[in-house]
């Protein structure tokens, strides 16, 4: 990846709008990833925890949209990361999935926000077009009370509309790559004005699909540009490349065994064969209902068919991929979550940051073929504490992947026993 920021003088490393792409290069070695043994920074010193929103000493109507949106006490990563977002250092922050992360890079970036500059001064990428509109959803809840302007810029939605908000003033841009650098090729979205950089879900971002368009955005951004890096899971790759384009990082990085899902109860079943899973789903169909479920499958070709077979069955469910269109998928997504719809069989579209709060029951029709991902999934369910249920199903080819993923997070998987449905009520 050519994204690159030298240690020393931040503004030798880009040009501005228009300018070439940051040259390549290596800076100073920093800690390995898999975690810390504690909180800590690069120096090794005590993470600051700040326990009460107060501590942090953020502004007065931003408080009152913390405590508006149902917060009472910081979680973890936000006691620990919200801080040194706000003080501007370049940020890592990695938590399993439903510790409020979101909150916390949006608190983080409210604050920072000059309502009187009518400019993008906050940029967030994301993966897909849903997590990009949750988080400007996020946003607008938390800055309720401020003159802050909050838009998000995803493909399928049209440029005439995304162009009116920006000539009318955006000051947090929430947005999928393409769309962005779409935006900023035009000269609609002016950079001249962002102080801020935050990459959600960033192993992901990361990855060799974003890779190119990530770098195309960072290189219009001024060089003095905050980054801020925030997911679930982070590999030994993805930390030792932000070298690269992080100064001097607050890395706030869970240990690998402590990345596992306390509250939510694991199962697997066996299946002897492919063809026996849609039995084992209809027979456990009744308890599935009792809340929300959601239901992995790892093609989009399988989402269909396993969704005719249920509804050819007389099963109500819903079923959404990256092929639906994106108003498709809008509908879709609110059915759901207004539990008008309560089985949703979906792709891993849904496994990241989309929080629909009633789910507490996860099937992986099919394990993930990433075992990054088996974290993202299951933590539809049991969000923010409460309490939840994954199932498993498995053939016996896939009991080598079963137990990779027990010792990768140091988690057990049960075989689901016979009174499963006592566990989800």
């Amino acid at each position: 990846m050519s994204i690159y920021r030298a240690s020393g003088n931040r503004k030798d490393t880009r040009k501005e709008e228009g300018g070439r792409a940051p040259a390549g290069g290596k800076k100073g070695d920093s800690s390995a990833a898999g975690g810390p043994a504690e909180y800590e920074t690069q120096a090794k010193q005590k993470i600051e925890v700040c326990p009460t929103f107060e501590s942090m000493h953020l502004k007065d109507d931003l408080l009152r949209g913390i405590y508006g949106f149902g917060f009472e006490k910081p979680s973890a990563i936000q006691q620990r990361a919200i801080l040194p977002i706000i003080k501007g250092h370049d940020t890592i922050a990695q938590a399993q999935s439903g510790t409020g992360k979101t909150a916390t890079f949006s608190i983080g970036a409210l604050q920072s926000v000059d309502p009187s500059i009518k400019s993008p001064q906050v940029l967030i990428l994301s993966p897909t077009r849903e997590l990009a509109q949750q988080i400007q959803k996020v946003l607008m809840a938390l800055g309720g009370f401020m003159s802050v302007q909050v838009h998000s810029f995803i493909g399928q939605k049209t440029i005439a509309e995304d162009l009116r908000r920006l000539e009318a003033g955006v000051h947090i841009v929430s947005g999928t790559p393409g769309r962005v650098i779409d935006l900023i090729s035009r000269k609609a979205l002016q950079t001249r004005h962002i102080k801020m950089m935050i990459l959600d879900e960033a192993d992901e971002m990361l990855g060799m699909g974003f890779q190119q368009q990530i770098n195309d955005v960072y290189r219009y951004l001024p060089p003095a540009t905050q980054i801020v890096l925030v997911s679930a899971t982070l590999t030994q790759d993805v930390v030792t490349m932000t070298d690269k384009f992080m100064t001097d990082p607050v890395k706030i990085l869970l240990k690998r065994d402590e990345l596992t899902l306390e509250g939510i109860k694991q199962f697997f079943v066996s299946v002897e064969k492919e063809e026996w899973k849609f039995g084992t789903l209809c027979d456990i169909y009744d308890s599935l209902t009792i809340t929300q479920a959601v239901i992995f499958c790892n093609t989009k070709t399988k989402v269909d068919a396993l969704t005719e077979k249920m509804r050819e069955a007389n099963f109500t469910v819903a079923s959404m991929h990256g092929n639906m269109e994106q108003k498709e998928r809008e509908e879709i997504l609110k059915s759901f979550r207004s539990g008008e719809n309560r089985v949703l069989i979906t792709t891993d579209i849904l496994a990241r940051g989309i929080d629909v709060q009633q789910v507490s029951l996860v099937i992986n029709y099919d394990l993930p073929n990433d075992r990054e991902n088996y974290i993202h999934r299951i933590g539809r369910s049991g969000r923010f504490g409460r309490k939840g249920v994954a199932i498993n199903f498995v053939k016996s080819s896939d009991i080598r992947i079963l137990r990779d993923i027990e010792q990768f997070y140091s988690t057990q998987i049960d075989e689901m026993p016979m009174n499963f449905a006592d566990s989800i009520n």
